[in-house]
């Protein structure tokens, strides 16, 4: 019998990958209102920009412009299968910059870098750190990051790959974020249907906002989320295999409880409507279905943006906690987080002056 090499993808191990390496990723993908339809119903997310048309266009864009999120989740999407296919659990991001706004109708494609690799102490697993890009249809970089993960080792007796621990920046500066947004008058932003008075001035460094409302999640959706980016990892999808691992059953993505805590954040922030960065994000604790999100947010900087008076930046930290709401503002003490503390993310948005 002929031995012909195997048809299917068994994903990278943390052995695979080598410093330098850049992998472009498979399965470009149109964005079409429907997505966007879905993501609204998957998060509850109410920012006016990412839901009208009219409102987008008093502000200089074309249309509605797809949910900055969105475009980070399907930019992500494309990189699992070749990233994080064996991942044990995604670990954190950097230096993330929206670069470009997205709209339906916009082919997005995604490539990544290899930047660091450390192998962990137990030998069975690794963290490959990765740079990716995604781009659109005509070339141009709408996102780019940095984002770290744990992999499995196919091998535990295989030698560790030489260790690199990549240059992170603690933030990114308001010269250095993604703006992407068309000058727009004054004016032109309407206060009453984005649902919130508050405008940059309004906003003191220090100030703590409760986010108030809370969001149980469900298996299905949470399922349905993670397919709607095309994002394959195992520990999502694959009860019969985590069924037999360290938490029993499936993780929710990461980046789902990102979105869930960006739409929480409306009420408090609902004229925070574009993220132009994102500095530094950490999954702390696994959220699981059944359990309720909460959210609070703490202003760490206010700063206009160069070259521009329309808009201004608000660095945020906002912590997402589950089945705990944030009243009291759980966080950490030292370096120890809360037990409910579920994500602890600083980013740049853009508000109107």
């Amino acid at each position: 019998m002929t031995h012909r090499p195997a048809k299917t993808n068994p994903g990278h191990y943390f052995e695979d990958f080598r410093i330098g390496q850049v992998l472009t990723h498979a399965t470009p993908r149109t964005v079409t209102t429907g997505d966007t339809a879905l993501y609204t119903a998957l998060t509850g997310s109410r920012f006016a920009l990412q839901s009208s048309d009219e409102f987008a266009r008093d502000l200089g864009h074309p249309r509605s412009p797809i949910d900055d999120l969105l475009t980070f989740h399907i930019v992500f999407g494309k990189t699992v299968a070749d990233i994080s296919l064996n991942a044990v659990a995604n670990l954190g991001y950097a230096g993330c910059r929206f670069l470009a706004p997205v709209y339906p109708g916009d082919t997005l494609m995604a490539e990544s870098e290899i930047i660091g690799l450390k192998e962990n102490s137990n030998g069975q697993t690794g963290v490959v750190y990765v740079r990716s890009t995604g781009t659109n249809q005509n070339g141009v970089i709408v996102l780019d990051y940095v984002r770290w993960v744990m992999v499995r080792k196919r091998d535990a007796k295989a030698p560790a790959p030489h260790e690199v621990l990549p240059y992170l920046p603690k933030a990114l500066t308001p010269d250095e974020i993604g703006e992407a947004c068309p000058r727009t008058a004054r004016e032109n932003f309407d206060f009453t249907m984005s649902g919130a008075p508050h405008r940059f001035d309004d906003y003191a460094k220090g100030e703590r906002i409760d986010h108030v409302d809370g969001m149980t999640v469900e298996e299905a959706e949470h399922q349905i989320a993670t397919r709607l980016y095309q994002n394959t990892a195992k520990v999502h999808f694959n009860q019969y295999a985590e069924g037999q691992g360290r938490f029993g059953r499936r993780l929710i993505y990461g980046g789902h409880v990102i979105s869930l805590a960006r739409a929480l954040s409306f009420n408090g922030l609902g004229n925070g409507f574009h993220i132009a960065a994102i500095n530094a994000g950490r999954h702390v604790a696994p959220l699981f279905a059944g359990m309720t999100v909460f959210a609070w947010s703490e202003i760490l900087e206010s700063e206009p943006l160069p070259r521009r008076d329309d808009f201004g930046a608000l660095r945020i930290r906002t912590i997402a906690t589950k089945d705990r709401p944030c009243g009291d503002f759980p966080f950490k003490e030292g370096e120890n987080y809360d037990p409910s503390v579920i994500l602890d993310l600083d980013y740049w948005v853009l508000v109107p002056r």
